[in-house]
């Protein structure tokens, strides 16, 4: 079986286009098999939109663990001076990334990464998340620790959860690793987090 946290060259090609509205704009996506939700914007990720968007954040934002890149464009369109990287391992969310963020003319940077692989050095004002459950709770957990090791002083991580995928326990890491974690929304069984890297 294959898995969008993995790189399957030997997945058929099917691209196709998706459409979702957002905070009044319409957004048109090209995906593909082997991707996160790709028959359309999830909800948890649509309501971790939500909460960020209406935070005005500013500065180095980083979409990780990207996919085709809705989370990423649609903070861009919202943000138009915010300066957004987006990464993924697998290879062919990325072409399908840098494909869209083409589409909408914008000036995102696209990169294949495991996790914080290529980012070596490099922090960021704001990280958003929305884990790979089906990678397990060891690549999650490194994902939060090395977040907090690529966020600016009082940058924030962002992720969105569902319960009974173990949120309560990301939580209690988050907080280890933090020192902080503040569920700001909870929808349907999703919590989204909040953590403020402390000076």
């Amino acid at each position: 079986m294959s898995h969008y946290f993995i790189n399957d060259k030997n997945l058929e090609e099917n691209r196709r286009e998706i459409s979702f509205r957002f905070f009044g704009l319409s957004y048109t996506l090209l995906t593909d098999n082997g991707v996160f939700s790709k028959d359309g914007l999830d909800y948890g990720s649509c309501l971790l939109l939500e909460n960020v968007c209406k935070s005005e954040i500013e500065g180095k934002i980083l979409d990780l663990g990207c996919g085709y890149g809705p989370i990423g464009i649609v903070i861009k369109r919202c943000f138009s001076t915010a300066d957004v990287t987006m990464v993924d391992i697998n290879v062919r969310a990325i072409e399908l990334t840098k494909l869209n963020v083409e589409r909408y003319e914008m000036d995102n940077e696209v990169l294949v990464s495991d996790s914080f692989s290529e980012l070596e050095n490099r922090c960021f004002n704001h990280i958003i998340l929305n884990p790979p459950i089906r990678a397990g709770k060891e690549v999650i957990y490194s994902m939060f620790e090395q977040a907090s090791t690529h966020l600016y002083d009082d940058g924030c991580l962002w992720i969105v959860m569902r319960k009974n995928h173990g949120a309560n326990s990301a939580i209690a890491k988050i907080n280890d690793i933090f020192g902080n974690c503040e569920v700001i929304d909870k929808k349907k069984g999703f919590f989204v987090i909040k953590s403020k890297k402390s000076r």
